[in-house]
């Protein structure tokens, strides 16, 4: 919930103090006056200044931002997760990979991180030129070379999405107001990303710790700039699918891994600042009931509030269990299918698995009834969680958006070690157990396994880890992309769920059926999710649940499960979304569209 920045619309709308609303390509030579402050008085004070930061993070939340599609429609389908229902030219277009120029969910989160990209270049010109920057009180230069910082960093955000998203990109480092030409030549995303890199060490030194600025995750501190730089680093380190149609990655990626490295590093050394929660599931607790985690494992969030379409957030209403609008807790989910090959990639005993997937829906009565396995959900955004509860139809639930946890951080320099060093290091492998034995219980648990000592054998046990450790957060898809093994698992995907339809191999265990009864509104197994059962006749007071059975003749698509995954994955081509066909048309023949479309 947006608790820390309010929303604010005469200042915070930095973009429209130029007097040119940058609402879509083709509009970009349309100048429209949207108010009478002037730039010099926008940036006249302190409070002025940062009303119009605030105009900058707006620009992350809402419908076409964090709030639902950027989150929650493009990084799926994937091997963990896919968008419910029947394709269409919306959200499952983009799941399926069947993106078409005209789909109607790409072109207002584009639209969207241009205009943040817009608002913060110009906080990063008006900001520095202020006379309190250089000759202010003490506290007020500190405070503005901070909204300089954020601004830096909100940046890099934008851009980065735009990269990851849609590859070479338009990336204008200037206000739109000193542009003579608006239709920028795409930009090569290695100098983009360089750039990027380079402005976020600036943002580093520029903004203040958690403990010092004494805020929430709302609002990007030193942890957030260091562990974004990581991550940007990461991907300019990682693949990419380039206007050759092939995945590449550069040569020089070692250097940028050791950017990651590095920056991981020092917030590792800073265990006061950002740490691991303890408990897993209390990081989803704390964050659907709005309570602030005191370790600070989500490093930055974003804020959501105002129970509208551009400043609030749909997670729980549009993902996570299936809730009934008669039931004290509201309308809500399903938007997400967890695949079943997700659910069995976890232990039996590894915590994750129940927090990251729920296995139940909630009739009008609040009671709890089971779903069968083609059908299980996300669960990390779910509204039963939510305190104080929403009840009704509302469509915005208020969770916050997390942007990076550390966690990511822990695992980052773990992967990025290894690669430098060519094996695990002894800090590698000590991080990447960190993470892993959060998720058990009895931390010296057998099933947490012995950490590999060779690089491929840890890459792979990274990849794993990752894997179990970020479902539902957006975050799979992109890590995928990074290593060239989006098309890869996709079909080992499709090889699993048709081995656990056959129950043969690693699945022959998966019961045919599951027996089930409500214990007050919770649910109650009688069998173990982990062995055979072929039994097909339910004890007396027992309900029989289709498992593995259901994956014979579910019902995604029409088709059988392990055909509709990614149905029109196209490998050098899906790893990047088209330029809808309203930018092209405005580019006049001056934009180069990505291969295959």
């Amino acid at each position: 919930m947006k608790n820390i920045f309010k929303k604010i619309t005469i200042l915070g709308l930095s973009l429209s103090l130029t007097g040119v609303v940058i609402s879509g390509c083709k509009d970009f030579l349309e100048v429209q006056p949207k108010s009478q402050v002037s730039i010099s008085d926008a940036f006249s004070n302190v409070a002025n200044a940062t009303n119009s930061v605030i105009g900058v993070y707006d620009e992350l939340m809402g419908d076409n931002g964090y709030g639902i599609r950027i989150n929650m429609y493009y990084p799926y389908d994937s091997d963990e997760m896919i968008v419910s229902g029947n394709i269409d030219n919306g959200r499952r277009g983009i799941g399926r990979y069947q993106l078409l120029l005209t789909n109607t969910e790409i072109r207002n989160p584009f639209l969207q991180l241009y205009r943040g990209v817009e608002k913060a270049n110009l906080c990063i010109e008006q900001i520095p030129q202020m006379a309190l920057y250089n000759n202010g009180t003490d506290a007020e230069k500190k405070e503005l070379r901070r909204l300089h910082g954020e601004a830096l960093t909100l940046r890099a955000q934008f851009l980065f999405e735009l990269i990851r998203n849609w590859g070479d990109v338009p990336a204008p480092f200037t206000p739109a107001y000193k542009q003579t030409d608006l239709f920028l030549p795409q930009a090569n995303r290695d100098e983009t990303y360089a750039k990027l890199i380079e402005d976020l060490k600036t943002a580093t030194d520029l903004v203040p710790w958690r403990t010092e600025a004494g805020v929430r995750n709302e609002r990007i501190t030193k942890g957030a700039a260091k562990a974004l730089r990581a991550k940007l680093a990461m991907f300019r380190g990682g693949y990419s699918l380039r206007s050759n149609g092939k995945m590449e990655r550069n040569a020089d990626y070692l250097n940028y891994y050791k950017i990651a490295r590095d920056e991981c590093a020092d917030l590792m050394a800073k265990r006061g600042e950002h740490t691991l929660n303890p408990s897993y599931e209390d990081i989803w607790r704390k964050l659907t009931s709005f309570v602030y985690d005191p370790q600070g494992e989500i490093i930055f969030e974003v804020g959501a509030g105002g129970s509208n379409s551009n400043s609030d957030s749909r997670m729980g209403n549009y993902n996570g269990p299936s809730v009934n609008a008669a039931s004290r807790f509201g309308t809500g989910g399903g938007g997400l299918l967890v695949l079943p090959n997700y659910f069995y990639a976890f232990d039996s005993t590894d915590t994750r698995r129940d927090v990251s997937t729920t296995f139940y829906a909630i009739a009008a009565t609040n009671i709890k009834s089971p779903r069968r396995l083609g059908e299980l959900t996300d669960g990390k955004f779910r509204k039963d969680w939510r305190v104080p509860l929403l009840p009704g139809t509302a469509l915005n639930v208020g969770y916050n958006w997390p942007m990076i946890r550390f966690s990511d951080v822990l695992l980052m320099f773990a992967e990025a070690e290894n690669e430098i060093n060519g094996n695990p290091t002894a800090a590698a492998i000590a991080a990447f157990e960190e993470v892993r034995k959060r998720a058990f219980t009895n931390k010296n648990s057998p099933a947490i396994g012995k950490t590999p000592t060779t690089k491929d054998a840890f890459f792979n046990a990274i990849v794993d880890e990752r894997y179990l450790e970020f479902g539902g957060e957006g975050i799979r898809k992109f890590d995928l992309i990074r290593w060239n093994l989006l098309a890869t698992k996709i079909a080992e995907t499709r090889t699993k769920i048709a081995d656990m339809k056959a129950r043969r191999g690693a699945y022959a265990n998966v019961p045919q059926y599951l027996f089930w009864r409500n214990n007050g509104e919770e649910l109650q197994f009688l069998n173990s999710f982990y062995k055979a059962n072929t039994t097909t006749t339910a004890p007396t007071g027992w309900t029989r649940l289709d498992w593995a059975q259901h994956l014979t003749g579910n019902l995604i698509d029409a088709l059988p499960l392990d055909q509709a995954i990614a149905r029109f994955f196209t490998t050098g081509k899906s790893e990047l979304f088209p330029y809808d066909q309203a930018t092209v048309d405005a580019y006049q023949g001056k934009l180069k569209q990505n291969p295959g479309y």
